[in-house]
């Protein structure tokens, strides 16, 4: 095995909390005693990337795909495997794994995988305009056999102000709004809701937000440790809160 074989690499920045909360997760998933034992990272933490959801809803707009592409690229000779710790930008996976030669881990196939290993059938989606529109978890719960559940407008209303308002701009979440948008996807049958934007992410780290919720970025992280060879510990083997 070449030695880079257990190098993750991250296209970063997307935003950079986001970016930081991930390679902690990374590190407190992985079942290490020393220092030696944790999971190298090459990460390039760039906020200058063009936002993914303006593209997404307006083609007109800059494209975040030359950077992020040019950041694989960068990382390609490097690193064993790539993840990016932004949920929305996985649009563009298939791009990416067309033009980047190492495996590019997908935190939407990984995190609906493990939701059908649990038993659900019904998951709402909490994530952005350009995630919610372009069908990004849709179409993956779908091929699966899954129902995918979208929060009614009102409720996204609240979903995008949580993220762009309150976490991107580096204020308190209103976890009113939390509350309100997980209750519209539970009056609609979810037996489960992914948390499918990485500051939706911030929230769960920072509040108790109760059962029955799987964080996309935990999932990205978990199988980041996995893809690089190292040792997940125990209490991570099931991700969807209880």
């Amino acid at each position: 095995m070449d030695k880079k074989d257990n190098i993750l690499g991250v296209i970063g920045g997307l935003g950079p909390i986001a970016t930081a909360y991930f390679m902690e997760l990374c590190i407190n998933m992985t079942d290490a005693e020393t220092d030696q034992q944790h999971l190298p990272m090459i990460v390039y933490n760039t906020p200058d990337i063009p936002d993914r959801t303006e593209y997404i809803l307006d083609n007109t707009k800059e494209s975040p795909l030359p950077r992020m592409l040019e950041l694989g690229k960068l990382l390609e000779p490097q690193v064993g495997c790539i993840a990016i710790p932004c949920i929305t930008a996985h649009y563009f996976m298939d791009t990416l794994k067309s033009q980047i030669s190492v495996p590019l881990i997908n935190g939407v196939q990984e995190t609906v995988a493990h939701l059908k290993e649990n038993g659900i059938q019904k998951v709402g989606i909490m994530a952005t305009d350009g995630t919610i529109q372009a069908g990004i978890f849709h179409r993956e719960l779908e091929n699966q056999g899954m129902l995918p559940i979208a929060p009614g407008p009102a409720a996204q209303r609240d979903v995008m102000h949580l993220i762009f308002e309150n976490v991107k701009a580096g204020k308190p979440a209103e976890m009113n709004r939390f509350a309100s948008a997980s209750a519209d996807l539970r009056s609609q049958g979810a037996q489960a809701v992914i948390l499918g934007c990485t500051e939706l992410s911030l929230i769960k780290r920072d509040h108790q937000i109760g059962a029955g919720f799987i964080d996309a970025m935990e999932v990205l992280a978990r199988q980041s440790v996995i893809a690089c060879n190292k040792p997940l510990k125990k209490e991570y083997a099931c991700l969807i809160t209880r």
